[in-house]
């Protein structure tokens, strides 16, 4: 599983990778996100366009399409998307958006 993304208010790893059923975090930091700003995080399969997955503005919650978790600190400095089991079919680039 091979994660990118670029940089803009957010800021990503640039790649990330794990083997086959074994979980992995995909981390994002946002030092300037305000009060009442929400996370988005969305996949862009090969070949595809981006499809979303999730978005919170604090807390936690399941992301059912991935079988995964988003994370939001509780200062809202960052977030994690973790991927519980990923498949072949889940390689993709991820990418997170504050909005």
């Amino acid at each position: 599983l091979a994660v990118a993304s670029g940089r803009a208010q957010v800021q990503q790893e640039p790649f990330v990778e794990t083997t086959e059923g074994t979980g992995i975090n995909i981390t994002c930091s946002h030092s300037k996100k305000r009060m009442g700003e929400t996370i988005h995080f969305y996949r862009q399969l090969p070949g595809r366009g981006p499809e979303f997955l999730a978005l919170a503005a604090r807390g936690s919650k399941d992301v059912l399409p991935i079988a995964g978790k988003l994370s939001i600190s509780e200062d809202g400095r960052w977030s994690a998307l973790w991927l519980a089991g990923p498949r072949r079919g889940d390689a993709a680039v991820y990418y997170c958006a504050l909005g």
